[in-house]
């Protein structure tokens, strides 16, 4: 797909996304997609910025990620997609949301609507959902935020027999824009139970709102999107195995919330480059520090010490983690819910240490970077904007109940729609 550089020499985008950054921590190794992702990189990091302080909708940002190549790389072969592990592309998701917190998000949840697919479809699904994510270049979008139960699914008979979906959902990612949306709802049959739906976001009844003004993240489009009267015909039901059944249709949650460790990670990462570039281009030592530059006082070099610390002890414990669920993904339905299991306690744990770090660099960078730092110019407090709401999505309070309940018994996490 991409030009392979040779050994030891860095590809062209990564010369130049590497200019002027700190080269002994920046490593830019995506293998044969290593141009494809620096340079989209170079795109979304040009006006992240002030796009924040501007939220809506990156339209042409957005389209860079189409152009990219790169939404397809969840999709099985036997579909026409790249099959790339998952440990590649958390390793993107990273790298966006260093520069772009936003974009990332909206990558990262591409992938997991590909992924939902490819977990709860039956083999006609598959083929035709996942087929043309690959030839018409579908942009996924969500309505399935697992608190918001606004939605009811009733089945009509009149017109051959279909299903009318009405109602509301809130948190809906990456929604405006797309071309297919993922949406849950009750189970017409069992309401304890939901249900998936993928339908093109264009459908009579649809009505997507530009209602997202929130602290952080405020270009992912995660407003919310009303349903009316909008028909759904049954093979537009995903299933069998739909979202019960065997461990692996539960591995949508640890999917989905490694996407959220990357984006805490490459915000902190984002962080603490940007404070790097800074302190060596404008930083100013302290008065009686004795030095003359900021490099070499000593009080910053210890803050720098204790941030990159926790840093790559966040990474170190996600990629493990990240391994881990590749693992458990290829054994299939062979997957055992023990195994499982064990996959999310080293998901949790990787979690807690990330959102730790990543909350705490974002903050800190200010006590080595002053007061000057603070101008809305520069946008430095995006970092921890972002973390900071991201962390929120759900509770981190239980999973640390969770690892902890496994230190003391042994028993792993019972699966649900974010555990």
């Amino acid at each position: 797909m991409e030009k392979i550089s040779k050994p030891g020499e860095l590809p062209q985008a990564t010369q130049a996304a590497a200019a002027g950054k700190p080269l002994h921590l920046v490593r830019r190794d995506f293998g044969a997609l290593t141009d494809a992702v620096e340079a989209t990189a170079v795109v979304l990091a040009l006006t992240a910025p002030e796009r924040d302080q501007r939220g809506g909708t990156a339209w042409a940002e957005r389209q860079a990620l189409r152009d990219s190549g790169l939404l397809t790389l969840a999709v099985p072969a036997e579909f026409g997609g790249p099959q790339a592990p998952w440990p590649l592309i958390y390793r993107i998701i990273r790298r966006f949301a260093e520069v772009d917190s936003s974009l990332a998000h909206l990558f990262g949840f591409q992938h997991l609507q590909v992924a939902s697919i490819n977990l709860f479809g039956n083999p006609e699904q598959k083929s035709r959902y996942l087929g043309n994510t690959v030839t018409a270049g579908w942009f996924w979008g969500n309505a399935t935020n697992g608190l918001d139960n606004r939605t009811s699914l009733v089945w009509r008979e009149e017109d051959g027999g279909y299903y009318e979906l009405n109602g509301i959902k809130s948190f809906c990612s990456g929604a405006t824009g797309a071309d297919m949306l993922n949406v849950t709802a009750p189970n017409p049959q069992d309401p304890a139970e939901r249900v998936f739906i993928s339908i093109p976001s264009q459908r009579a009844g649809i009505n997507v709102h530009d209602d997202w003004d929130n602290l952080g993240q405020r270009q992912t489009d995660s407003g919310s999107v009303t349903f009316e009267r909008v028909r759904v015909e049954r093979n537009e039901l995903l299933g069998p195995p739909g979202t019960a059944g065997t461990p692996r249709a539960t591995l949508r949650t640890l999917v989905s919330q490694l996407i959220l460790i990357e984006i805490y990670i490459g915000n902190a990462q984002g962080a603490l480059l940007n404070a790097w570039k800074y302190t060596h281009e404008q930083g100013r030592p302290w008065i009686s520090s004795g030095v003359e530059r900021a490099i070499d006082d000593p009080f910053t070099q210890q803050h720098y010490g204790d941030l990159w610390i926790a840093l790559r002890g966040a990474i170190a414990l996600a990629e493990a983690a990240e391994r881990q669920l590749q693992q458990a993904w290829e054994r299939g339905d062979a997957l055992s819910a023990a195994e499982r299991g064990a996959v999310a306690v080293s998901i949790y744990e990787a979690k807690i240490v990330a959102a730790r770090a990543a909350l705490d660099i974002t903050s800190k960078i200010f006590d080595v970077l002053g007061a000057r730092a603070t101008a809305r110019k520069y946008g430095f407090d995006r970092f921890w904007r972002n973390v900071r709401v991201h962390t929120l999505h759900d509770s981190l309070d239980y999973k640390l109940k969770d690892v902890g309940h496994w230190v003391l018994t042994g028993e792993v996490p019972v699966p649900s729609i974010y555990s």
